[in-house]
């Protein structure tokens, strides 16, 4: 390899264009129109636009990636994670370009990723499982069918994707319906494909993962555990490397299980196997991850190893540097800096950060994808940076990421750190004997009494607007922020005081005020319906979660917004006009 091309942004494309330096190798970002001026831009050697906002135009689109990686003159594409980067067609699509892909084979990918299959492979190898239907469902009919034998809680997800999207848990009967359907939604708008299947929910797990790497020697070596329960939406927060309080028994199941999965399915690059763990004991596989994990760090700071630049190595053809699941350095921490507010249900707050000053000192590390002045666009997720914490012991390392947590300031956007700062205080996650977190556990047991944010300012608006001009005799494209256009153009004074307008909408106690800024969904209502205080109205999705919008008081529905259409927090979507008796 000679030119990498990251076919992802944020943090991650910051974390692999690093890789590709440290490796010797140069390398391509890519970028939306909302990233045109983004940490991984400007990180990565050089940088080609995609030519789009949403991401089905730009990070999704193969095509566009194809055509940068031609005219850019790379030789090998890394997905990162999220996006395409399991999408079996893109990694063929890769190869059939004459490409190096930086990842496992797409065979692997569609055997592993396709979770019922991985589930066959699983039960091949004699790793541990609970019930779960032979494939996906057909309709709402076998879902409630798959209840009603088995009993509830179950758990709907996405059969081609991953990292919590398409992810429901149905603990009633009265509401499996409206969650499949909400599950496939989710899955059609992250990964393309709605597919779901059904398993039984093990209530109160422990989600624990086990990270592999393998290359194209035949070698398959486990690096280690990772602790992912603390959770919201079925998305982690923080996770922990070596997973603790596990018996030795249970960390040899889970690193047999990995490993024969992973050798059964001719994997090959880096992967995480998860299981979740029960209060009993009970271990049962869950996913197989055929791509790097967000939370990779906290495994390379306990291993010694940089999974990204294995990951270089193995499609180099080179075989692994380590060949023995080596044993863990210490304890480590990963604190997911998200933009969100707490004090609103972790509510998605894209806009502007102001001030961005991370901690440092011994035992911390940072991968960021934002820079103070930086945006945070309310069409992508809402991952800002990570916070990694490494001690020789938990107990060390909990007491540095107390310091590092408290010396973090985040300004201009609401972030989970007030939630951080809370749990590495909370007795569930840091006692000495035990521990009491599981996947719900935030929604459970965690008394959220953090204050809501002050609201984010909108976000700038993303769009490019382009033209061509001359320069020295060529004929060149360019893209200018319609922001600093619309700037240009305004005429001094014309806005009054200060040459701007502040719009105010006059307060209507009628007016659905949309919970935050995102795209309308879907209806749950008709226009005209009646409706009472609580009813599910709409949902909204924001940063790739999907949102449930609600009546605020009983009266008559008027819909004022399209299925499709963006709004900023705040903004009305609809009005309940009271019904006189």
């Amino acid at each position: 390899m000679k030119k990498v091309l990251i076919a992802n942004r944020g943090e991650i494309a910051v974390r692999i264009a690093r890789a590709c330096a440290d490796y010797g190798v140069k390398s391509v970002a890519v970028y939306a129109d909302a990233d045109l001026d983004a940490l991984h831009t400007r990180m990565a050697d050089e940088a080609h636009g995609l030519d789009g906002q949403r991401p089905a135009d730009t990070y999704l689109n193969i095509d566009k990636l194809l055509a940068v990686a031609a005219r850019s003159g790379a030789d090998a594409v890394h997905p990162g994670y999220g996006f395409l980067s399991e999408n079996a067609g893109f990694a063929r699509a890769v190869i059939g370009a004459g490409l190096a892909w930086i990842g496992p084979p797409p065979a692997a990918i569609e055997a592993l990723g396709d979770k019922v299959q991985a589930r066959t492979i699983a039960l091949e190898v004699g790793a541990p499982l609970v019930v779960g239907t032979p494939g996906p469902v057909k309709d709402v009919a076998e879902v409630l069918a798959f209840a009603e034998q088995h009993g509830l809680p179950i758990i709907i997800k996405a059969a081609f994707g991953g990292g919590g999207r398409g992810m429901k848990i149905a603990w009633r009967m009265d509401e499996v319906a409206d969650l499949y359907e909400s599950a496939v939604r989710e899955a059609i708008t992250a990964f393309g494909r709605g597919e779901c299947f059904v398993e039984q929910f093990l209530d109160q797990p422990r989600h624990i993962e086990a990270q592999v790497i393998a290359d194209t020697h035949g070698h398959v070596v486990v690096l280690g555990t990772r602790d992912c329960s603390l959770q919201r939406r079925n998305q982690k927060l923080v996770e922990e490397a070596p997973a603790p309080f596990l018996s030795d028994a249970q960390r040899t199941r889970i690193h047999q299980a990995a490993h024969d999965i992973c050798a059964r399915a001719g994997y090959v690059s880096a992967g995480t196997v998860e299981f979740l763990l029960s209060p009993s004991g009970t271990i049962s596989f869950l996913e197989v991850n055929t791509r790097l994990q967000v939370e990779h760090p906290v495994t390379e700071e306990t291993s010694g190893v940089d999974l990204v630049v294995e990951q270089l190595r193995v499609a180099d053809g080179l075989p692994l540097s380590i060949t023995d699941t080596p044993v863990p350095r210490g304890h480590a921490f990963e604190f997911r800096i998200n933009a969100e507010d707490v004090g609103r249900g972790f509510l998605p707050t894209p806009g502007p950060v102001r001030l961005f000053e991370p901690p440092s000192g011994p035992g911390v590390r940072v991968d960021t994808g934002v820079l103070s002045g930086a945006t945070v666009p309310g069409t992508f997720d809402s991952l800002m940076a990570k916070l990694i914490v490494t001690g020789a012991t938990r107990a060390q390392a909990i007491a540095r990421a107390r310091r590092a947590l408290k010396e973090f300031r985040i300004e201009g956007v609401a972030s989970v750190l007030p939630f951080h700062r809370a749990v590495i205080e909370h007795a569930d996650f840091t006692g000495g004997e035990s521990f009491k977190v599981h996947t719900r556990w935030i929604e459970t047991d965690f008394s959220n009494t953090l204050a809501a944010a002050v609201r984010a300012e909108p976000v700038p608006p993303a769009g490019l607007i382009r033209t061509a001009m001359e320069i020295d005799g060529r004929r060149v494209a360019i893209g200018l922020p319609a922001e600093l256009l619309r700037g240009l153009q305004a005429l001094p004074g014309a806005a009054g005081e200060g040459g701007s307008v502040t719009a105010r909408p006059a307060q209507d106690a009628a007016v659905v005020a949309a919970p935050i800024a995102g795209t309308l969904q879907a209806w749950k209502v008709a226009d005209g319906a009646m409706v009472q205080a609580g009813d599910l109205i709409a949902t909204m999705e924001a940063m790739k979660m999907e949102m449930q919008v609600s009546a605020h008081r009983a009266g008559r529905i008027a819909l004022r917004a399209e299925v499709g259409s963006y709004h900023a927090a705040g903004a009305g979507i609809a009005s309940i006009e009271a019904v006189q008796d």
